[in-house]
């Protein structure tokens, strides 16, 4: 019965697609909380920096009415709307961080203590997940594959931060590499995935992959909070906002969702 079901989820028109509307509503809504707390460090000094945050609060519900409206012209324009803002509004917030020191003096000190420029490409890859969503049906296999590739390039931005994060305290606990390496397992194991298609034994490696970096993500929250509550109970910082950023480590369950969905679309297809 299991089996009957899960074969009927597999070839479901739409199924695959909506799932991946669900995960884009759902990262919009929390980018909002966490661009408050990142620019809330320096008191949201331009105006320019509540525009992230603005854009998280209201796409989210534009997307929830797209998905519940019947006309489909007025739903099209509005996703084409909000995935062309979105990449925008990355691509011009990359360019925001990495002016503030690193185009001053183009050093690696000022490249890993400016403000994190590859964060704010979160809005562009949703953007782009957007508008393949609504180009290419979740039945094709070039929608699997562009999934798949996203997510890599999501992974490979995962890679910078761990790099960069931990690089500012100079890896000062050995388990701080431990997302270094996985992350980057996961974009080689993604590309590969679709440079090499229906290669059974690569997409169960993939989901080991995946599921590793998972489990890293979720223990790499818990190591951020406990050492973001020592640093405010002793006085020293306001750990949440000077700290470890909290929330940097979910990137690593969000981003293995992502991609285990490509995944299963791709062996659903071999």
């Amino acid at each position: 019965m299991l089996e009957n079901l899960e074969k009927t989820l597999e070839t479901r028109n739409g199924f695959a697609a909506r799932l991946l509307d669900i995960f884009i509503i759902a990262n919009l809504a929390f980018l909002a909380l966490d661009v408050f707390i990142a620019h809330a460090v320096n008191g949201f000094a331009h105006w320019a920096e509540w525009i992230p945050f603005y854009f998280s609060l209201g796409a989210p519900v534009l997307l929830v009415l797209t998905l519940l409206g019947r006309e489909k012209s007025w739903t099209h324009g509005c996703r084409l709307g909000i995935g062309w803002s979105a990449i925008c509004i990355g691509i011009a917030g990359m360019l925001f961080h990495l002016n503030s020191h690193f185009f001053s003096e183009l050093t690696l000190k000022n490249l890993v203590y400016t403000a994190p420029f590859v964060a704010p490409l979160a809005f562009t890859g949703i953007g782009l997940l957007l508008l393949m969503n609504g180009m290419i049906h979740d039945t094709d296999l070039e929608w699997a594959q562009w999934v798949v590739f996203l997510a890599g390039f999501g992974w490979f931005g995962n890679f910078i931060l761990s790099v960069f994060d931990h690089a500012q305290n100079g890896f000062f606990n050995p388990l701080e590499w431990l997302p270094v390496f996985t992350s980057a397992i996961a974009v080689g194991s993604l590309v590969t995935a679709v440079l090499v298609p229906y290669q059974p034994l690569l997409l169960k490696f993939c989901v080991i992959v995946l599921g590793t970096n998972f489990i890293v993500g979720i223990a790499g929250f818990f190591f951020h909070l406990t050492a973001d509550l020592q640093a405010s109970v002793a006085g020293q910082i306001d750990g949440f906002l000077y700290g470890a950023p909290l929330f940097a480590p979910l990137l690593f369950p969000n981003l293995s969702l992502l991609a285990t969905l490509g995944i299963w679309k791709l062996s659903s297809r071999n």
